[in-house]
């Protein structure tokens, strides 16, 4: 029966993705972050519901009379770069056929990053997105947060199988990065049943990441914590509710739990965590023999840690976006992923501040905040988690170029009068500027978003 209803949903909404090609980035969003189809156990389990819908969408793109564009800024252009340079380092990659695969599925996740953003620069569908991410992802948050309760947190959660978000690690990491979008939904929600709703998801994704046991999740959870109770406007009351649910929380664990946390200071007597160190040794050691390109996709196997790696027979996976970057695109490729991050935080910062005094845009200037906190949990849970083409993360980005779009076309006239009361209108596309850049004895008035 699941088989069949993600079928007649996927392809009942071919014709209507055709017209109207943002209903693919939605569609294409769903099966991507929370794969139904791996929650089947028919012919819709490997079928290729996603690539239907890719090419579906393409051909929407194409035939739409909608503007479309991507704006060039200082963020775009290093994703675009990175985006070549991976490109590069395929072409001389130490493993040709494995760096192959893992290109495929990172382009694909590249292209729909910029299809997002050439269809879906308007308000109503960046909160579609967001709500298809919360939903897609959320799922999972709510379902572990249940089996949490129901087995005290003893045994640890899992994402669908074949995904980005398999591991436990991977999951408790993509919880994370949501949970801040859960706060923002909650925050714009005018139905009070959906407010409470969204307190209630968020608890339970909280214990879903709890009973991870990921030791990565729990520094990245703090430090996201820790951020945005700095993002609230209300600190007072968001720290009491903070020194509130997050005992109540923890109270919940298994002794083992705190046996595994505790780990995170003796980790030089914790093997799994020498592991990561002596894979990040090795991502190093290859970055350093083969500096501008790196191994390519695919680098961390067996074979080269024989080579490079300080004790070549404990092979483990990168266990790190920064260290797996490094050893796969190589020194210009972690500079360019590195800029990439923090020019998206920055972009972040720029619409927050243009917006923060605006009634109409406040959607806006909440939606960047929590992205930017989902930015921090990921730059820190990432550093023990080998996801550096996670498809979220770039989603993340391509909301933050979207939401710049956005101000660009609504905040676009005032109109000044002089003391002399001669009227001038100027155009105020965000590049930084704010109201308080005007003199003070100038009247200005905003005009009416488009």
């Amino acid at each position: 029966m699941r088989d069949i209803i993600i079928t007649l949903l996927v392809f009942g909404a071919m014709p209507f993705i055709l017209t109207r090609p943002h209903i693919g980035v939605i569609m294409w969003s769903w099966l991507g972050f929370m794969n139904p189809h791996r929650l089947t156990w028919g012919f819709a389990y490997n079928f290729p519901f996603a690539q239907a819908v890719g090419i579906a969408t393409l051909v929407g793109v194409l035939l739409s009379k909608e503007r479309k564009q991507v704006p060039w800024t200082a963020l775009t252009i290093t994703w675009i770069l990175f985006i070549v340079w991976m490109n590069l380092t395929t072409i001389f990659a130490i493993y040709p056929g494995d760096a192959f695969q893992e290109w495929d599925r990172t382009m694909k996740i590249m292209l729909f990053s910029f299809v997002t953003i050439l269809v879906m620069a308007k308000p109503e569908r960046i909160n579609a997105l967001v709500w298809t991410i919360v939903f897609s992802l959320g799922f999972f948050g709510v379902k572990g947060g249940i089996f949490a309760v129901l087995t005290g947190g003893n045994y640890r959660v899992y994402g669908p199988e074949g995904s980005f978000i398999e591991d436990n690690n991977a999951l408790a990491l993509a919880l994370i990065m949501i949970l801040p979008l859960m706060r923002y939904l909650q925050i714009i929600t005018k139905h009070r049943l959906v407010y409470w709703g969204f307190i209630a998801a968020m608890g339970l994704t909280a214990l879903s990441i709890l009973s991870s046991h990921s030791r990565g999740a729990f520094l990245a959870g703090a430090s996201m914590v820790i951020f945005l109770w700095l993002k609230s406007q209300h600190k007072l009351w968001m720290g009491i509710a903070l020194l509130v649910i997050i005992p109540a929380l923890l109270s919940t664990m298994p002794e083992k739990w705190f046996d595994r946390m505790d780990t995170i200071e003796t980790y030089e007597e914790d093997s799994s965590a020498m592991g990561r160190i002596n894979a990040w040794w090795f991502a190093y050691n290859l970055a350093k023999d083969r500096p501008l390109i790196g191994g390519g996709f695919q680098t961390f196997s067996p074979e080269l840690f024989l080579l490079y790696a300080p004790d070549p027979e404990d092979f483990h996976d990168s266990h790190s976006i920064y260290f797996e970057v490094l050893a796969e695109q190589g020194f210009i490729g972690l500079a360019l992923f590195l800029t990439l991050g923090i020019l998206a935080f920055r972009t972040g910062t720029r619409i927050i501040h243009s917006t923060r005094d605006n009634n109409e845009l406040l959607w806006a200037y909440h939606l960047a905040a929590m992205l930017q906190v989902s930015l921090v949990g990921y730059a820190v849970g990432g550093a023990f988690l080998g996801l550096a083409y996670f498809d979220l993360y770039y989603s993340l980005i391509a909301l933050l170029v979207l939401l710049r779009l956005v101000i660009e076309k609504d905040i676009t006239t005032i109109e000044l009068t002089n003391d002399d009361n001669d009227k001038k209108e100027i155009s105020i596309v965000d590049r930084g500027a704010s109201y308080d850049d005007f003199n003070k004895n100038q009247i200005y008035k905003e005009s009416k978003l488009r």
